[in-house]
């Protein structure tokens, strides 16, 4: 019998240093089955209208997409994958039809009712998994540095400072088909607390630091307190930032209490 939790999320947005908006960021609850959560970061790029055209794309699409899932029927890891290439194909278009070059990365998690977790990306945007103020798993860049850093030629700390740290491999709009690397949390516990950001937030933490603030502080403070730390350590030069933190606490049973319960605290 699953254990029953809730859920307690904050999303977070802030242009940064920049003259204009790429990010988006969204929180979905499901309008017909309670318990069930999709998170999304699009960090889009090509110019103030492409970049933002792109990221409108990803987080129409998901939320369309999202809308026609059943949790009961359908296959939570084919949803994400749908919404990593129809993005990707909408994209396409919009860049042939308005002569631009949109792109956007995506990173995308949901949250079944039954409690498990499914997750996945394109680019640079990450989802990291923390229990106990831990890191458990997070996603690999589709970016230039990883790649080197996967062939040991650079640490993860002189990834984060390499002056090509921006190029990436795989994103969505691109000439060639996105990656999609898929993750699966077979079922969250109590403890648990998942991030998914853009590269303006994490680029300037590490894993251990982001593992302190979520487990030290609640989602909105920790929302609050990543885009200020970010932007004081950016120094005038920061990117657009956006971060979804949903934390996993235990629920004291009731009689009659269903085996999962999810209401969400959202802020923005």
């Amino acid at each position: 019998m699953t254990k029953a939790f809730r859920l307690i999320a904050s999303t977070g947005i802030h242009k940064g240093d920049r003259d204009y908006q790429q990010d988006q960021v969204a929180l979905l609850s499901h309008p017909r089955f309670n318990g069930c959560v999709l998170g999304v970061v699009a960090d889009g790029m090509g110019g103030r209208s492409g970049g933002r055209k792109a990221s409108d794309q990803v987080m129409m699409t998901a939320r369309q997409l999202f809308e026609r899932y059943s949790p009961d029927s359908d296959d939570a890891a084919a949803l994400l994958k749908d919404i990593v290439q129809e993005s990707h194909i909408v994209i396409r278009l919009t860049a042939i039809s308005a002569e631009q070059e949109p792109h956007s990365t995506v990173a995308v998690f949901l949250i079944n009712p039954r409690g498990d977790c499914h997750w996945a990306h394109a680019g640079d945007s990450r989802i990291y998994h923390f229990h106990g103020g831990r890191l458990i798993h997070r996603t690999s860049d589709h970016s230039y540095v990883q790649a080197l850093v996967d062939r040991g030629e650079l640490t993860e700390a002189e990834a984060s400072n390499h002056p090509h740290s921006n190029i990436l491999i795989g994103c969505l709009g691109s000439e060639s088909d996105p990656p999609v690397a898929a993750h699966l949390i077979a079922q969250l516990r109590p403890g648990d607390t998942l991030l998914a950001c853009s590269d303006g937030v994490w680029h300037y933490f590490s894993p251990a630091e982001l593992a302190s603030v979520l487990e030290s502080l609640t989602p909105r403070e920790a929302t609050e307190f990543l885009i200020e730390k970010a932007r004081s350590r950016a120094r005038g030069g920061g990117d657009n930032l956006s971060l979804v933190v949903v934390k996993i606490e235990a629920l004291v049973e009731e009689k009659k209490v269903p085996s999962l319960v999810a209401p969400l605290s959202l802020s923005t």
